[in-house]
C-alpha cells in the first residue's frame, strides 16, 4: 500500500517527536501513583511501612480481606451509597423543573434568581459549616427532627452543593433545545409537563446525565462536611477510611486497597456514562 501523502496541514516531524515525549511523559506522571497504590495494596504491612519497593517481592490479596473487618467498610460503603444516590436523585429532579422553567418562562425576577444560583458557587464549602451545624442542632432542638447526625441532614448538606451548579447548567442546556419541540408537542395536546417529559428530557439526556454525575462525585467523596455531620451510625467512605490510622500503627496497604475498592463506584460510571458525560458538558460549554 503506498505511503499516505503528507498534508500541508501535518505538523512537522520535530514537533511530532516532542509531542511524543510529553505525552509520555504526562502519562508516566499521571500512572506512577496508581501504580503505588496497586502495589502497595498487594503489599504485606511490614513490606509497606519498610523500606519501598518499585519491584514488591512478594504479593497477596490478603489486604482486600482484612480491609472489611479492620473498620466496618460495608456499613460505610451503604451509607455512602445511599446518601450519594439520594442527593443526586433529588439535585437532578428539582434541577431539571426549576431549570425548565427559567429556560421557558419569563417571570418577575428571572435574572435574579439566575444570577443568584450562579453566585452560590464563589462561596468556599467551609463558610456554610458552621451556619448549617447551627441550624440542623437547633431544628433537632426545636422540633424533634434529627437532621444533625443523619443521612438526610448530610443528603440536605450535599444538596446545598450540587443544587446551584446543576440548575445553571441545564438551564444552559434547555436554552439550546429548539422551542419548536415544545410547540410541536403543544399542538398534539401535551402540556407543559407532557412537553417536558416527552420532548425536552429526551433531548437533554447528555445534560442531565452530566449534571447527575457531578451531584453524585460530589457526595461520594467530600470529607468535611460528613466528618461534623455524621455519627458512627451514618459515617460515610470518605470519613471511615481514617479508621485504619490508629494510634499505634498506620495499615497503609490497607488504606491502598480500600481507596481502590471505594474509587471502582466513580470509575465504573464514568466509563459507562462518559460519551453523555463528555457531550454534556461540552452543549454546557458552548451555551
Amino acid at each position: 500500500m503506498p505511503a499516505r501523502e503528507r498534508s500541508p496541514l501535518d505538523p512537522p516531524a520535530s514537533f511530532r517527536a516532542v509531542r511524543a515525549v510529553f505525552l509520555t511523559l504526562l502519562s508516566g506522571f499521571v500512572l506512577l501513583p496508581v501504580y503505588v497504590m496497586v502495589t502497595s495494596s498487594l503489599k504485606p504491612l511490614k513490606d509497606v511501612a519498610g523500606q519501598f519497593r518499585w519491584i514488591p517481592t512478594g504479593l497477596t490479596v490478603r489486604p482486600y480481606i482484612d480491609i472489611w473487618h479492620t473498620v466496618p467498610l460495608a456499613k460505610y460503603f451503604v451509607n455512602s451509597l445511599i446518601v450519594a444516590g439520594t442527593a443526586t436523585v433529588c439535585s437532578v429532579v428539582i434541577a431539571v423543573f426549576a431549570a425548565y422553567a427559567v429556560s421557558r418562562y419569563r417571570f418577575r425576577g428571572r435574572r435574579l434568581f439566575t444570577v443568584t444560583v450562579l453566585s452560590t458557587q464563589m462561596f468556599p464549602g467551609i463558610l456554610f459549616l458552621l451556619p448549617l451545624f447551627l441550624i440542623f442542632v437547633n431544628i433537632g432542638n426545636s422540633t424533634g427532627v434529627a437532621l444533625y447526625g443523619s443521612r438526610g441532614g448530610l443528603i440536605l448538606t450535599y444538596l446545598t452543593f450540587s443544587l446551584p451548579f446543576s440548575i445553571w447548567m441545564l438551564i444552559g442546556y434547555f436554552d439550546s433545545v429548539p422551542r419548536d419541540l415544545d410547540e410541536a408537542a403543544t399542538v398534539d395536546g401535551c402540556g407543559p409537563l407532557g412537553a417536558l417529559f416527552r420532548v425536552v428530557i429526551p433531548a437533554a439526556v447528555p445534560g442531565i446525565v452530566a449534571v447527575a454525575v457531578y451531584a453524585f462525585m460530589t457526595a461520594w467523596g467530600e470529607v468535611l462536611f460528613a466528618s461534623v455531620m455524621t455519627n458512627d451510625a451514618t459515617r460515610t467512605l470518605a470519613v471511615g477510611l481514617q479508621g485504619y490510622s490508629t494510634q499505634n500503627d498506620v495499615y497503609w496497604n490497607q488504606i491502598m486497597a480500600a481507596s481502590l475498592v471505594v474509587s471502582i463506584p466513580v470509575v465504573a460510571g464514568f466509563l459507562l456514562l462518559q460519551r453523555y458525560l463528555v457531550a454534556g458538558l461540552t452543549a454546557g460549554a458552548v451555551k
